[in-house]
């Protein structure tokens, strides 16, 4: 029988995907089952997971600011980044924690790189100062085709929700681009099915995964 414990000690691992990807129920399942395990994950969104960053969130995901600049809204997310990284996430894994996050600069490259147009080496350039070089063990993406998690929305949908399928379907092209660039540091789920079946290849594909030996 796997020992989590041993397995994700230490370990900081994202969870990303498009919008609709069934993510956050999957984020919800893992962290039940690290529990089951004995395993106490530091949970952290993106963005968000501190007072400041709630407040970026919050302008970021409000429908009203529709016209924000691309740049503007990267800056934004690296900011609240930053915040996160200094308050909650460097000072886990110091402790040798399991840090486990709802999204990390996946997202930028996906939404505000591939979707939106933005240079991907001027996002990382940005997000090697908001992290100062701590990057995720490994990156989870929960990939689902546009039409599927469209289906899978709010009837309320925030700013980003609303920028229709020929984004999110970039958005998801960005996603798969990174993880065929280093599959070493990817894991990629198909996210189409039930919940539990999706659950089901997640717990399978980290086992394989953070079971390598490193070297």
């Amino acid at each position: 029988m796997q020992d989590w414990t041993q397995l994700l000690a230490g370990r900081f691992i994202v969870f990303d995907g498009p919008d609709g990807s069934g993510k956050s129920t999957q984020l919800a399942k893992f962290t039940s089952f690290c529990g089951d395990h004995g395993v106490i994950p530091v949970e952290v969104r993106e963005p968000g997971g501190t007072p400041i960053g709630e407040a970026i969130r919050g302008v970021l995901l409000d429908p009203r600011y529709e016209e924000m600049d691309l740049r503007c809204e990267m800056l934004l997310y690296m900011a609240s980044r930053s915040q996160l990284m200094d308050e909650r996430i460097r000072p886990a894994l110091a402790d040798g924690r399991f840090v486990l996050a709802d999204r990390f600069i996946s997202s930028t490259l996906a939404y505000q790189g591939t979707a939106g147009g933005l240079d991907p080496e001027e996002i990382m350039a940005v997000g090697r100062v908001a992290t100062r070089g701590c990057e995720p063990d490994l990156v989870v993406i929960f990939d689902v085709d546009e039409a599927t998690a469209a289906g899978r929305l709010p009837a309320e949908l925030d700013r980003m929700e609303l920028k229709g399928s020929e984004f999110h379907r970039r958005v998801r092209q960005g996603y798969l681009a990174q993880a065929e660039r280093a599959p070493d540091r990817h894991l990629v789920v198909d996210a189409t099915a039930d919940p539990d079946s999706v659950f089901r290849a997640l717990v399978a594909g980290l086992e394989s995964h953070l079971s390598v030996p490193e070297g």
